[in-house]
């Protein structure tokens, strides 16, 4: 299950640099996670900030 970036982000761009798979891109307001490419790794829940990443 992929996860999700809820509207705790910030937009500081953490995340989308550590994304293995470049499934981060930056949204309108906040960062955004493709669910297709996204392999549930969860590296970028462990490096965010704001805690704004959590499985959908």
């Amino acid at each position: 299950m992929a996860y999700v970036i809820t509207d705790e982000c910030v937009s500081c761009g953490t995340c989308a640099g550590e994304c293995p798979v470049e499934a981060i891109s930056e949204g309108d307001g906040k960062y955004v996670i493709d669910a297709d490419t996204c392999i549930d790794c969860g590296t970028c829940a462990g490096v965010c900030p704001t805690e704004a990443i959590e499985e959908a």
